[in-house]
């Protein structure tokens, strides 16, 4: 009886060195492919309960076979007029969420600015996106606790000129979330926000014959996201990297900034 005690006692401090919590309920939206796949499948793998949302259903249906007992999936497009009252239902499925992370997003580059892609980007990105976070802050704001993760970009600090529309909807996510946070202080809801901005990684989003500079294989980011969820962190810029690469951007004014981008071209 004392060994088992031993054992449990180190087994909780090992997980307190590593910065674990108690696992919890998360659902992902936009768990099909890239970065909310991978952080799906270590999420999975660490005895999280978590809901898996998307428009594809196969790579849902993969990913709850490594854990039947504690997955469940729903088809939601975040563009769908019912995508609202979808979620909620995988929220009832699961017997209540503690974690949304909104990882659903498209983007192209886009010089040309052809406008079905420019609007197909704020649809997705901009409304979509305010769909579903305001669906997740009701639900938390109901019980008056919660957590919310979006996945947005380094694209967001400044206006890239080969990807407006991209580069303009991470900018709204990163305001949006800073607003809510301020509305739930206001509210005195017990809310929490973490802003993931992460630089280019290595998924299907970035395809092509462009070659990005210090891309990182996605794994190791969806580690990073992991930890940043368990700590609650309030922005976390992917890696250390891009934190010194955006925070040069923020010093630039405009009209440099407008000229470095003809140097690039």
């Amino acid at each position: 009886m004392f060994l088992s005690i031993f054992a449990n006692n180190q087994n909780e401090e090992k997980m307190k060195e590593n910065g674990h919590k108690k696992p919890q309920r998360a659902v992902i939206m936009g768990a099909s492919s890239g970065i909310g796949y991978a952080l799906a499948q270590r999420l999975i793998a660490h005895g999280w309960t978590v809901g898996l949302a998307a428009r594809r259903t196969q790579p849902l249906q993969q990913l709850q076979q490594q854990a039947p007992e504690r997955c469940f999936y729903a088809p939601i497009d975040v563009n769908d007029a019912h995508a609202e009252a979808q979620l909620l239902a995988l929220f009832q499925q699961m017997g209540g969420v503690d974690v949304y992370v909104h990882a659903a997003g498209i983007g192209w580059q886009n010089p040309a600015l052809v406008a079905e892609k420019e609007l197909k980007t704020a649809e997705t990105n901009a409304v979509g996106f305010i769909r579903m976070v305001g669906t997740a802050y009701r639900y938390f704001a109901k019980q008056h606790k919660g957590h919310i993760v979006c996945i947005s970009s380094i694209a967001g600090t400044k206006g890239l000129g080969p990807a407006p529309a991209y580069s303009a909807t991470k900018a709204l996510q990163n305001t949006y979330l800073q607003a809510l946070e301020q509305l739930a202080y206001q509210q005195r809801f017990n809310l929490r926000f973490t802003d993931i901005r992460p630089g280019f990684v290595d998924t299907p989003l970035l395809t092509g014959t462009t070659q990005f500079p210090m891309l990182m294989p996605v794994e190791r980011v969806a580690k990073s996201i992991e930890k940043a969820i368990r700590r609650q962190r309030h922005v976390c810029i992917i890696d250390w990297r891009w934190r010194v690469v955006t925070g040069l951007w923020r010093l630039i004014p405009n009209g440099l900034w407008r000229y470095m981008g003809r140097m690039l071209h």
